[in-house]
């Protein structure tokens, strides 16, 4: 069935969080029951024990998990203001988070929403914190309690600069057991946790393409309360965190926390403000906190932008020394308005879901077109331009869900694009034909195995195909595509439709009319039915298994029992339990026809089926099937290699051609509905 919901981008935010406890427990409704029983809260689904810091090691150092009131005297949530000098990092590589943390506090609404306010050490304090994250198009609350891993009474991860504040520890907690511990947290985006704190979209500039406005993009995208990242790309792993000559780290995440323009000797120049989340090492050269440029600067600007400067980890820097040391710029935009004009838009934002599970719908990216057209379909209507222009502003981001929990299953990001073509009419899913001979119009500019990717276009308005992909086939994952839009879009999954023409059987032929195949199909029957002239399942078995067993242009293990009572019970009019000759030869009609079919759809000639071309052959034999159900009937009967052998084949086709007569036999009123009783599925599915 189609996946997608269709919300406005004003109050995007504004959605409830939802309770993530396992015991359905509110964060309120727990505080009161410890506050109640006068208990400190230990959360069950996050134990303080080692696998919740590592999965794949043991902890190196010895951990005692301490709460904050056995760490100081008079812990404080929050001391004064959350500040981005409250976040040091520890000994987790997660840099990408805390450069996110950092951001987050620049923008105030936005850290209400992540960090509640209604939560301290004094007041009603039970051991318990909550924090809310979006999450794959949900906002979630999550509860920790207070226990956090220290060695010799101090914090080992995250801390904030003032020894008696938590806020920040907590936060990492809390996103820690989002991802289900801290190890899953090491090394990523900055884009993905800013995106986790807004439920924003992300954009990407590379500053050696960077647009000769680049400046006024993120002057403006920080004005509008986007929150920023930037990075220093490494050639090899041996530089990753490597610092330079000139104090910059390689490799790590910088948040980008503000930008100015000064005049100098008559001059303007461009300043960029950046914090290291190691609260320390910062850059050296001209700018740097003891540069003597500052001198050439008026006073009181100088008061203003500098602010106390000191060794923070925040240093400013000329805007062009910036792009020629730094790699990339990470922006996530609350609303996906234009960062190169002055409107703001009223985003509309369709939400999209879906799953690549191999063997039916991992089609992988087009160049691999004989799998690439089983990948999930949507179409987008774009019906209305934008009102300043005759075409449509289109934001498409495609994000795969859960892949930083899964790594301790050993999965790790998969490597994803999508590309966008002209949506054919009056079809309910594109074939590979159509993608064989139609260029794409808009596409992702590269396949990357990153959490998320996100592309701006502009379109004429009409209908679209949107082919969200894996770049290799055969790799499974689950996905989120969101479509910002300007005007309220359309927007729904192909393929959904589950329906069958099966026309009646001709009658069968006189014994005078019988060709010389069906006088020799009679001898074999009349030789294994004996004297009650009909078989049984057995016989059926034994002849069938005889026939196609001589055929070498396919591949064939044997009908099992199972499949032959499902033949008999297609087939069987009259409800004898067996079949007749008259019934075998109209079986034997349908079977030649779903051998041709078999053949046709082996293009290897190898005797078995891609698993990923079982759509077209069903829709070849009158079935039509969605995503869904093509995924559980490829799990159930392909092998390793996705290929499906004939008696397979043949038992799951006679399968659902029975399943399919009995449900419209059930459907009186031809509404794709019927209500049966119990004992109605019993029979149904007995029979099946």
């Amino acid at each position: 069935m189609p996946l997608h919901s269709t919300l406005s981008g004003r109050g995007y935010g504004s959605t409830k969080a939802e309770n993530t406890q396992s015991n359905g427990k509110s964060f309120e409704q727990l505080r009161s029951e410890c506050l109640q029983t006068g208990v400190l809260f230990e959360d069950p689904d996050f134990p303080a024990v080692d696998s919740s810091l590592y999965y794949s090691q043991s902890v190196p150092v010895q951990i005692e998990w301490k709460r904050p009131t056995e760490i100081c005297s008079k812990p404080k949530f929050i001391v004064g203001n959350a500040d981005r000098t409250d976040i040091c990092q520890g000994q987790l590589g997660d840099c990408w988070l805390l450069a996110a943390i950092a951001s987050l506090t620049l923008k105030k609404e936005a850290l209400a929403r992540v960090v509640p306010p209604d939560q301290d050490f004094d007041h009603r304090y039970a051991g318990i914190f909550h924090f809310q994250f979006w999450h794959h198009n949900k906002w979630l609350d999550i509860v920790v309690d207070d226990r956090l891993p220290t060695v010799r009474d101090k914090l080992i991860l995250l801390h904030s600069a003032s020894n008696n504040e938590f806020w920040s520890a907590l936060l990492e907690k809390a996103y820690a057991k989002l991802h289900s511990s801290y190890e899953s947290l090491k090394g990523g985006s900055t884009l993905e946790a800013m995106e986790d704190f807004t439920g924003g979209v992300g954009e990407v500039y590379e500053t050696a393409k960077a647009p000769d406005n680049m400046f006024t993009i993120m002057k403006k995208a920080l004005d509008r309360g986007c929150m920023m990242g930037c990075s220093i790309d490494v050639s090899s792993s041996a530089e990753s965190e490597a610092k330079t000559s000139t104090g910059l780290v390689k490799g790590h995440a910088y948040s980008v926390t503000g930008l100015e323009e000064v005049t100098v000797r008559g001059r303007k120049v461009q300043l960029i403000r950046i914090r290291n989340p190691w609260g320390q090492v910062e850059w050296n050269g001209d700018w740097s906190d003891n540069s003597r440029e500052w001198s050439y600067v008026d006073p009181a600007d100088k008061r203003r932008i500098m602010q106390n400067s000191q060794d923070d980890g925040e240093f400013w820097m000329e805007f062009e020394d910036f792009k020629r040391n730094y790699s990339r710029v990470e922006i996530c935009n609350m609303t996906p308005d234009s960062l190169t004009d002055s409107t703001q838009r009223h985003w509309e934002v369709n939400m999209l879901e879906g799953s690549w599970i191999r063997g039916s719908t991992a089609g992988g990216c087009r160049n691999y077109i004989d799998t690439f057209w089983t990948n999930p379909q949507f179409k987008l209507r774009l019906e209305d331009a934008d009102d300043d222009d005759d075409m449509c502003s289109v934001v498409i981001a495609l994000m795969q869900k859960n892949r930083r929990e899964m790594r301790k299953e050993g999965l790790d990001m998969e490597t994803i694009g999508f590309t966008v073509y002209e949506a054919p009419e009056n079809e309910d899913q594109a074939s590979k034909d159509f993608f064989r001979y139609h260029a794409s119009k808009a596409r992702s500019r590269t396949y990357i195995n990153t959490r998320e990717i996100s592309e701006r276009f502009t379109l004429p308005p009409g209908d679209y195909l949107l082919v969200p992909t894996t770049f290799q086939p055969h790799h499974e994952a689950d996905f989120l595509v969101r479509v910002f839009s300007e005007k309220k879009a359309g927007a729904l999954e192909m393929g959904t439709k589950v329906d069958a023409d099966l026309p009646d059987p001709p009658p069968p032929s006189l014994p005078e009319e019988e060709t010389e195949e069906e006088k020799g199909l009679r001898r074999l029957f009349e030789q294994l039915a004996g004297d009650d002239q009909a078989i049984s399942a057995r016989e059926l078995q034994q002849m069938l298994n005889g026939v196609l067993s001589r055929r070498k242009e396919i591949k064939f293990d044997g009908l099992t029992l199972a499949t032959c009572h499902s033949i008999i019970n297609l087939m069987d009019v009259d409800n004898t339990g067996m079949l007749e000759f008259q019934e075998f030869k109209v079986f034997w009609e349908k079977m030649k026809k779903w051998i041709m079919l078999f053949l046709s759809f082996d293009t290897d000639r190898s005797g078995k089926m891609s698993s990923y071309e079982l759509r077209s052959a069903l829709k070849a034999a009158g079935m039509s099937l969605n995503n869904e159900l093509l995924q559980l009937i490829c799990l159930r009967f392909a092998d390793a290699n996705y290929d499906i052998d004939f008696d397979d084949y043949l038992t799951c086709i006679v399968r659902l051609e029975n399943m399919f007569r009995v449900f419209q036999a059930l459907d009186g009123s031809k509404r794709g509905r019927a209500k049966i009783s119990l004992a109605q599925f019993i029979l149904m599915a007995m029979n099946v």
